[in-house]
């Protein structure tokens, strides 16, 4: 089994690029999605959650709101940082839940994780490999603005707190530019996946 971590800048394209992973038969997990789970009601971080934000950021159902609580962390590196210390941990462990159920199902499978912020908090030293998808600014900005409806100042704040790209590409094995059209994306993501492929044939030797 091989271990690759797949992240880059936000709007990038890595959800779309996960999904031609998947298609071409590699177990994908986004930490994204994981982190929701930990943080709705009996997950592992709820209690940790709400004890740290107050239970104001909870919902009449008792669930964790979500923008409630990005409010709460937005601009505040302190209040993010104390919130992936809860979450984070709890993801983790589902991440290597996953990877020992792969590894008893598909011992020559190829895992992909797709997180956003896998160099940024080291976690990118886990995997054998690192992916990184790029594209310009101006597309970034524009994909935001189509998918999640946010303002153009929104977006460019959001970036302005990013790692830039060019300082995530000195961390990875393997780049994949989303700048051009899709089928040019999917060739590149089939390629990788064949030297994935690859590596993981030889781990078997």
């Amino acid at each position: 089994m091989i271990r690759a971590g797949l992240t880059g800048g936000f709007a990038t394209g890595k959800s779309f690029v996960a999904g031609i992973f998947e298609e071409l038969g590699c177990h994908v997990v986004h930490a994204d999605v994981l982190g929701r789970q930990v943080m709705l009601p009996g997950g592992e971080a709820y209690d940790g959650v709400i004890e740290e934000f107050g239970a104001d950021i909870l919902t009449f159902e008792r669930t964790i709101d979500r923008r409630k609580l990005a409010a709460q962390v937005f601009n505040n590196p302190d209040r993010l940082s104390r919130l992936n210390n809860i979450v984070h941990p709890a993801v983790f462990i589902r991440e290597e839940q996953f990877f020992e159920k792969v590894r008893r199902t598909d011992p020559s499978g190829i895992v992909i994780v797709e997180a956003a912020i896998l160099i940024e908090t080291g976690r990118y030293r886990w995997f054998d490999r690192l992916i990184l998808t790029v594209c310009t600014q101006e597309q970034q900005v524009e994909r935001a603005l189509e998918r999640d409806r946010m303002t153009r100042e929104e977006v460019l704040a959001r970036l302005n707190r990013q790692m830039p790209l060019e300082e995530k590409m000195k961390f990875a094995d393997y780049v994949i530019d989303t700048s051009g059209p899709k089928e040019q994306t999917i060739e590149q993501t089939r390629e990788v996946y064949e030297s994935l492929r690859d590596i993981s044939s030889m781990k078997q030797v």
